[in-house]
């Protein structure tokens, strides 16, 4: 079964109990505008609601995996709050959006059927929020890996801050989000980000469909209950974490720094930060 005509941002692909969720833009590197955020949950929920299926794999496609939010599209969604006139109805909005676009990445983490996730090229900010929801990551060996919001003055919100913790430990985690360096796949390997890391990106999503289909052989409502009974003991954590980042965000994202952050990115220059 081929679903790619109803979807913007990805395709979706069904074949012997696996299905691909593969990234397509519409914007450069699979960045993540408001189909993307749209979708993702919708994509997610029929998938974890289809009995057919009992494994996915989340790929994205070209030669990236996805650089992250896409700012320019999504420039207009945090006009709102900008600037020290926002009140608490554009505030109340902006938290609003927040836990809306939570939800869609929290679609991947509390689907029942394991999500392997197959790296190659740039995963930047939102393309971590991503794979850090999915059960099993594999990379290519050209694959390059950053949590970069603190560079675009972003306090990370969609899930990196909550679920990382548990995959990577405190000491990386701090180290990735508070310089947003980035790194390349045998570091990712060696920090616990990526389960292993492969030739190239044929090779990689190759070695991500034999994980899955090798699942997908496996009683699913054991796997399934596999899924919840490893996720129980974080999901508080997790869903505790969300909701004291969008409740920050919302009172103090807004900032000079981000504007100097959306405008360079506009303007293609370097930002300049000023603590404002």
């Amino acid at each position: 079964m081929t679903l790619t005509d109803a979807w913007k941002a990805f395709t979706v692909t069904t074949d012997a109990h696996v299905a691909t969720v593969t990234l397509i833009g519409p914007n450069k590197g699979n960045a993540m505008g408001p189909d993307f955020w749209s979708e993702l949950p919708l994509v997610f929920s029929a998938l974890d609601a289809d009995p057919e299926v009992r494994a996915i794999v989340l790929a994205g496609s070209g030669r990236n995996f996805s650089y992250g939010l896409d700012l320019p599209a999504m420039a207009g969604d945090f006009g709102a709050v900008m600037g020290d006139k926002a009140q608490a109805g554009p505030r109340s909005t902006f938290h609003d959006m927040i836990k809306r676009m939570q939800a869609s990445i929290n679609a991947v983490a509390d689907c029942r059927k394991p999500v392997v996730a197959a790296v190659q090229g740039w995963c930047i900010g939102g393309g971590i929020d991503l794979i850090s929801a999915a059960d099993i990551r594999y990379a290519s060996a050209d694959a390059k890996f950053s949590v970069r919001e603190v560079k675009v003055a972003i306090v990370a919100d969609m899930g990196s801050f909550a679920r990382l913790p548990a995959i990577i430990g405190d000491g990386h985690l701090r180290e990735l989000a508070l310089t947003g360096k980035d790194i390349d796949s045998a570091r990712a390997q060696q920090i616990g980000l990526v389960n292993d890391v492969f030739d190239d990106a044929e090779t990689v999503l190759a070695a991500a469909h034999a994980t899955a289909t090798e699942i997908a052989a496996n009683p699913p409502l054991v796997v399934h209950g596999i899924k919840a009974v490893l996720d129980h003991g974080r999901v508080a954590a997790v869903q505790d974490s969300l909701r004291y980042v969008a409740a920050w965000n919302a009172a103090f994202l807004p900032s000079e720094d981000l504007t100097e952050a959306i405008t360079s990115v506009f303007e293609k220059r370097p930002a300049s930060f000023q603590g404002k």
